[in-house]
């Protein structure tokens, strides 16, 4: 059975809107796979700045109580020497 040329014509007509539809549903979903990663990508640098920002807090809280500690042992160490006198 042979088609007519009306019909190989529709026939092409259809096979090339379905192969458009396909080229044009892959791109939709590169463009949403691309957004995505680039969404998460942006997510995990705030999240790697907040760890290091708390990071860096910690430290200084560290620091702070270290050089607290410090100096109340040094006050001690006064008190104790100038009750020995």
């Amino acid at each position: 059975m042979y088609f007519n040329d009306l019909e190989e014509i529709m026939a092409i007509v259809v096979a090339v809107a379905i192969l458009g539809g396909f080229i044009v549903s892959t791109i939709h979903d590169m463009k949403a796979t691309i957004t995505e990663e680039k969404q998460k990508l942006k997510e995990k640098k705030e999240a790697e700045e907040k760890a290091k920002e708390l990071i860096d807090y910690i430290d200084t809280k560290a620091n702070l109580i270290d050089s607290i500690v410090k100096t109340t042992k040094k006050l001690e160490e006064k008190k104790k020497n100038n009750n020995i006198v």
